[in-house]
């Protein structure tokens, strides 16, 4: 009896055993399913954050934002400042002496024009006084003692011509004509050494005023020179690079400008005034030959008389 029940539990297991690996079986695809779901699903919930951080990467480039006003260059973050001094001071050494060549004509300019100014109105005004003298005079020895306290150029044209005449006297009886040819002379070159004198100085003017554009025309070729140069070691066209050295070569060009204009104003008046002084001159020189024309007349009369009175 117990062989034979032994059997039938070992039947009845292994049947309890094969249906438990039959629903086993049967539910494996369930729980497949299921995790394939699970699985998409959470590589979802992991690619979001992921996604959400690369966004912004995919989005177009915007405009750029305007900067701050603290952000914004200034003046003083500029290679140096761009004022006349600023810039002589940052100019090249060359440029540096074309400008200081220039301010100093300039300033010789000036000296020249005050200084001659001065001269050439006290030089008109003692001519024309020893004019009205010696238009006044009735001989030329009253001539010389009326502008004997003067020592401008009438008084030089009186004492050349008393000089020469007195030297005529030793001939015994000079002929008037070659008297008056040699006070003429005389005079002619006491005139011209006034016109040399008064000239003195106004053709420095000249040649300022000629050159100067030409001395300012260089150092604003050298200047720009530079400012290609720095434009090829800086690599860029940037405003704040190319301005001051073009700025450093029209300042020599402005200050060549600033030389002459003034040099040939003062060149120009100087010659209208010259020229007035030297027809002073020769009014002066008129006046000194009709005083020994008259002596040598009032001489030629007077001598008949004395020999028809010694008679």
């Amino acid at each position: 009896m117990q062989s034979e029940a032994t059997p039938r539990r070992l039947n009845t297991v292994s049947r309890m055993i094969a249906v438990g690996a039959m629903l086993l079986i049967a539910a494996s695809p369930a729980f497949a399913q299921d995790e394939a779901q699970q699985q998409p699903q959470t590589t979802q919930l992991d690619a979001g954050p992921v996604a959400e951080a690369q966004a912004p990467l995919a989005t177009p480039e915007s405009d750029p934002l305007p900067l701050p006003p603290g952000d914004k260059p200034t003046s003083k973050q500029l290679p140096h400042e761009l004022s006349p001094l600023g810039m002589f001071h940052a100019a090249d050494v060359v440029v540096k002496t074309v400008m200081i060549a220039l301010m100093l004509a300039s300033f010789l300019t000036w000296t020249v024009f005050f200084a001659k100014t001065a001269e050439l109105w006290a030089a008109r005004r003692g001519l024309k006084a020893a004019i009205m003298s010696i238009d006044s005079a009735p001989s030329l020895d009253a001539a010389a003692e009326a502008v004997a306290q003067t020592k401008g150029p009438g008084a030089v044209a009186v004492a050349e011509a008393v000089r020469e005449v007195q030297r005529s006297r030793t001939l015994g009886n000079p002929d008037k004509d070659g008297v008056k040819e040699r006070v003429a002379s005389r005079l002619s070159r006491a005139e011209a050494r006034a016109s040399r004198h008064v000239m003195v100085g106004i053709g420095i003017v000249a040649t300022i005023g000629s050159v100067a554009p030409f001395v300012g025309l260089f150092g604003t070729v050298w200047g720009i020179m530079n400012a290609f140069i720095g434009i090829s070691k800086a690599q860029t066209t940037n405003l704040a690079v190319v301005a001051p050295g073009i700025a450093e070569a029209l300042l020599a060009t402005a200050l060549g400008l600033v030389a002459a204009i003034p040099a040939v104003v003062v060149y120009n008046a100087f010659a209208r005034q010259i020229t007035d002084y030297r027809q002073l001159l020769a009014d002066a020189s008129a006046a000194v030959e009709r005083l020994v024309s008259f002596d040598l007349d009032a001489r030629c009369t007077a001598r008949p008389r004395i020999k028809a009175a010694a008679e």
